[in-house]
């Protein structure tokens, strides 16, 4: 995947108050290098106000990459509510953490009824960290016999899956199904223990999936250990490896207005500049990957 390297190109997007856009892998799609995630403000109850304001805000912003989860609270009621007639100019996904057919079809009935539309761009295997669930997900009654057949019944366009606990595991999963899409962490911690940047990146490119990079400020723990410029450099980092889209979750407005400002001007770091900071964070690489624990 080529990163924008050329600053008069770079330049004009930032002119024009541009999102830049990349390819998801071989789907033929392109989607804006910051989406918005299910996580954050979306991952409440009783909040409709504020998070459908924060959508429509995203929306309005240029970001065409919008994520949610059967697991995060309200969020798929959210954008439900939100979208409406502007559904059909981005690009929608949720993800199912049911490891059965059965279960994982319930789930995407409920998912569609709450997102009020009759498809998603992508469906996602939530969150596989184990052999057990690998097992299960893959046996002859497993949920990935609903991903297919949803992709089948064009009620899903791209298949993908997702995993932060153990890039092992998900290595795995993805040599034993054709997923277009692998959504993984990806921030400068990672090369310090189970790293998925050097487990399953290089994979998952070689096989041309799509890669959005989650944890890409670790829920916030960036800021409050080195400051809130470390957001800035937190997210140059992760939009400097092989992704097409930096999924992030946002508490305000205030926070995805200041994300979308670095996204727009962004430039990719050199590898010294990714040494450096691969560095800089090991003492606090514990804390950094929680997400692991």
């Amino acid at each position: 995947m080529k990163i924008p390297e050329r600053q008069g190109e770079i330049q004009k997007m930032v002119e024009k108050n541009i999102l830049p856009k990349r390819p998801l892998g071989k789907t033929g799609e392109e989607i804006s290098i910051l989406g918005l995630g299910g996580e954050g403000m979306l991952r409440t109850h009783d909040e409709e106000e504020k998070a459908v304001a924060l959508i429509r805000r995203a929306l309005d912003l240029g970001i065409t990459y919008f994520e949610s989860a059967r697991a995060y609270a309200s969020s798929e009621s959210y954008y439900g509510m939100a979208l409406q007639e502007r559904r059909r100019d981005i690009f929608l996904a949720s993800k199912s953490h049911e490891r059965t057919g059965d279960g994982a079809l319930k789930h995407l009935e409920i998912t569609l009824k709450n997102m009020k539309t009759d498809f998603l761009d992508l469906w996602m295997v939530h969150d596989v960290r184990s052999p057990k669930d690998v097992e299960q997900i893959f046996a002859p009654r497993g949920a990935i016999k609903a991903f297919e057949a949803a992709k089948r019944n064009k009620v899903v366009r791209f298949i993908g899956i997702s995993g932060h606990r153990n890039p092992t595991i998900l290595s795995r999963a993805i040599d034993l199904f054709p997923f277009d899409v692998a959504l993984v962490p990806v921030n400068p911690a990672e090369p310090h223990y189970w790293s998925f940047l050097e487990a399953v990146l290089p994979r998952a490119v070689d096989k041309g999936m799509g890669i959005l990079g989650m944890k890409t400020l670790s829920r916030g723990v960036c800021a409050r250990i080195f400051g809130d410029e470390s957001i800035e450099t937190f997210l140059r980092f992760a939009l400097t490896q092989s992704i097409s889209a930096a999924v992030v979750g946002c508490e305000t407005i205030d926070q995805l207005e200041m994300n979308v400002r670095i996204a727009r001007s962004f430039q990719p770091m050199d590898q010294q500049e990714q040494n450096v900071l691969i560095s800089r964070v090991k003492s606090y690489a514990r804390e950094l990957m929680y997400y692991k624990l």
